[in-house]
C-alpha cells in the first residue's frame, strides 16, 4: 500500500525558465494534465497543470486582435510565472489512504512524489490510486464478489468470519468493519474470491451473521 509501489517513477518534468508554450507541446505530446517543475538539482519547485494554462488564456469572446496578442504574450510567459508554489506532496513511503486524504483536501488530480532532499522521484494521480485500491482489493478479478453482513455488535465478528474462510478454503482480499450513521446500519463488507457464492452465504448465516441485501424503493 506503499506509493512508492504504485506511482510514475522519473516524470516528465519542466523547468521555471521555460515558456508556456514549450509547457503545452508537452502536454499534448505526452497526453498529460501535470509537469512537475524542478530545478538543475532535480528539487521541486512547483507543479504547472492544464488548469493554470486554460486559466492564463484570453477569453473566447475576446477580438481576434486582441486574442492574438494576449496569446503570444501568454505562450512566452515563463513557467514560473503560472505554476502552483504552494503545492502537496508525498513521499514514496506514504501510503495510499495518505494520498487519498490530501486528494480529498484540496480537490486536486496529482501529487508529485519526493525524496528526503525535495527532489522529485515520480509522480502519483488519481488514477494511480484508483488501479491501485484495484488490485489491493482484486475489484475485477475472476469470481470477486462483495459481500454486505449487518454486524451485530460481536467483537469477535472478524475473526469469526476468517474462521469461515479458512474453513471454506476461499480466498479474501477485503474484510472492513464500517460503523452505523443516520442512513446506514453498521456493516461488515467481506470481499471474497471464489465462484460458488452461495456456499460462503450459507456458511456465513449458519454463524448466526445476516446477509444484508439493501431494498431499493422507486
Amino acid at each position: 500500500m506503499f506509493i512508492h509501489d504504485h506511482m510514475t517513477p522519473s516524470p516528465i518534468t519542466v523547468t521555471p525558465e521555460q515558456t508556456v508554450a514549450e509547457a503545452i507541446d508537452i502536454l499534448l505530446q505526452h497526453n498529460i494534465r501535470h509537469l512537475p517543475v524542478v530545478d538543475e538539482q532535480g528539487v521541486l519547485k512547483g507543479i504547472l497543470s492544464d488548469r493554470d494554462l486554460r486559466s492564463a488564456r484570453p477569453s473566447t469572446v475576446a477580438r481576434s486582435k486582441e486574442r492574438g496578442t494576449v496569446e503570444e504574450l501568454v505562450n512566452n510567459t515563463r513557467i514560473s510565472v503560472l505554476m502552483s508554489r504552494d503545492i502537496l506532496s508525498l513521499s514514496p513511503a506514504n501510503t495510499l489512504d495518505d494520498a487519498l486524504l490530501q486528494f480529498e483536501s484540496r480537490k486536486i488530480g496529482a501529487l508529485p512524489v519526493v525524496n528526503e532532499e525535495g527532489k522529485l522521484v515520480g509522480v502519483f494521480t488519481v488514477a494511480d490510486l484508483m488501479n491501485a485500491y484495484r488490485d489491493l482489493f482484486g475489484l475485477g478479478a475472476k469470481g470477486s464478489s462483495l459481500i454486505s453482513i449487518e454486524d451485530n455488535g460481536d467483537p469477535q465478528a472478524l475473526s469469526k468470519l476468517v474462521h469461515i474462510m479458512e474453513e471454506k478454503q476461499v480466498q479474501f482480499t477485503r474484510l472492513v468493519r464500517a460503523e452505523g450513521t443516520d442512513k446506514r446500519k453498521a456493516m461488515i463488507y467481506l470481499r471474497i474470491n471464489t465462484y460458488n457464492v452461495r456456499s460462503v452465504y450459507k456458511a456465513i448465516e449458519a454463524e448466526g451473521f445476516t446477509i444484508h441485501v439493501p431494498h431499493t424503493s422507486i
